[in-house]
């Protein structure tokens, strides 16, 4: 016999009713229960990537349908509108708890999507503290966006080193290509440089971009005509016949990047992919430097961290090397990935306005900002 329902407890949440329409919806969330916490959201930030491609309809899921037990496409129906949860990059206060382990008036980091509040429950879902000493704004990267990135440093290492190998074994001094300088691509840089790179080049080819990563201290290099492989064969040569980048971490969900990785790369060298395409790839040529270079490319995706490394790198883990970073380099972060802070209520809008690619200046970090009480 079904238990007795649930209490509800309602919430406005941002949804997607049909491609190319964001819309704040009402919604609910689970009353907390014994071993739960009510958080009220303060901030949520925006991934241009997944979310505009929810709004667009772009996303695989919505094209091709996925089927999760054979993890397969094309056998199953596609997803339908209306989407909710879009979002995984929120800071919330809580302001109830019937558990020790979340003190009210507490400020902690999570993946509920942007809504009001939610229901928090520390032993089926990653709550991560975010402390005194952080500009709270910052704890969006805390729950999944850092540990995206930490996850594909984790991926080199293993690549290079074995699921024995420390973080740092991927890229200690190695020659590191970052291929995209949106937010992925820009704290994958940072992190490599802060775990022991030699050098770490970040391509793109949006000049304003490119300025934001010289403005962190990163070598940019124009990728604007796809010739930036070129200039990092040129930059680093190890010896006849051995030019180029012996990590690449490709940030960008488009196959002319992915191309752009593989011909940058060093005979044997290991491209760890981030990005999330939504199409085929025509612009990669497997029988070209993939082939006659012995190159590897690997599928870093927050999902799963590399086998044989899921007992030493829980999510609280990852972000525990995030916020690392985020204290070495906040203010950095803070004034040059951050680009835009708006209201909960201009979300719709503004993700509406990304999807059809209508602003002159697209943002590089959108934050929502919730209102008090």
């Amino acid at each position: 016999m079904p238990g007795p329902p649930v209490p509800e407890r309602q919430v406005r949440s941002i949804a997607v009713s049909r491609p190319g329409r964001a819309m704040i919806i009402d919604d609910t969330e689970p009353e907390p229960g014994p071993g739960q916490a009510w958080v009220a959201t303060e901030w949520s930030g925006i991934s241009a990537g997944t979310e505009v491609a929810l709004v667009r309809g772009t996303d695989p899921q919505h094209q091709r349908g996925w089927d999760p037990d054979l993890r397969a496409f094309g056998i199953s129906p596609v997803d339908r509108y209306p989407k909710r949860g879009l979002g995984y990059m929120e800071v919330g206060r809580v302001t109830e708890s019937r558990t020790d382990v979340l003190a009210v008036g507490s400020l902690v980091a999570m993946a509920y999507g942007h809504r009001t509040g939610a229901c928090a429950d520390p032993t089926r879902t990653t709550v991560i503290p975010v402390p005194d000493d952080l500009d709270p704004l910052l704890g969006i990267y805390l729950a999944q966006m850092g540990p995206i990135c930490v996850n594909g440093l984790l991926h080199a290492a293993a690549a290079l080193g074995g699921p024995q190998a420390g973080i740092d074994a991927g890229v200690r001094a190695q020659h590191v290509l970052v291929v995209g300088a949106g937010v992925v691509g820009l704290l994958s840089a940072l992190l490599a440089v802060r775990h022991g790179a030699a050098e770490v080049c970040v391509a793109d080819s949006s000049a304003e971009r490119r300025a934001v990563a010289e403005a962190l201290g990163l070598v940019a290099v124009d990728d604007a005509d796809g010739r930036a492989w070129l200039a990092i064969k040129q930059r680093w040569r190890h010896g006849p016949g051995d030019a180029g980048a012996d990590v690449v971490l490709q940030c960008r969900g488009h196959d002319a990047a992915l191309a752009t990785a593989l011909k940058a790369l060093r005979p044997q060298g290991v491209v760890v992919d981030l990005g999330f395409y939504q199409a085929g790839a025509e612009a990669v040529r497997l029988g070209e430097e993939f082939h006659h270079n012995g190159l590897a490319l690997i599928c870093a995706q927050i999902g799963r961290v590399p086998r044989g490394m899921s007992a030493t790198w829980p999510r609280p883990a990852l972000a525990a090397v995030t916020l690392d970073l985020l204290r070495e380099r906040g203010e950095d972060i803070r004034t040059h990935l951050v680009t835009d802070v708006v209201p909960f209520e201009d979300g719709p809008r503004l993700l509406t306005d990304m999807a059809e690619r209508r602003l002159a200046s697209p943002p590089l970090q959108a934050v929502l900002h919730f209102p008090l009480g």
